[in-house]
């Protein structure tokens, strides 16, 4: 991806919604939420936002929980991505430290 976020920001690509719940019913758009969870695509340099200094946390190919309404949706080259601040991010979900 050709995309190369300023500062402390991320892309991130969203994770696609369940069309079923977990009994099989089949859910229509109208009452599935939109996922909170993404695959990092792109991450920013860090450095210096706001007169404090930032050290990027995440990394390409994280899987991450994010705040609800963060960020900026786009679209680029047919793929719906979000970019949001680091902070914006809540865990890093299934990395094994």
């Amino acid at each position: 991806m050709n995309i190369k976020p300023l500062f402390d920001r991320v892309v991130l690509k969203i994770e696609k919604e369940q069309t079923t719940n977990v009994g099989g019913i089949f859910l229509p758009d109208m009452s599935k939420e939109k996922s909170q969870i993404a695959i990092v695509v792109s991450v920013g340099d860090g450095g210096n936002v706001d007169g404090k200094n930032v050290e990027m946390k995440v990394r390409v190919g994280d899987r991450v929980l994010f705040s609800k309404f963060a960020g900026t949706e786009f679209k680029y080259d047919g793929e719906d991505l979000l970019i949001i601040k680091q902070t914006d991010i809540l865990a890093i979900i299934g990395k094994e430290e």
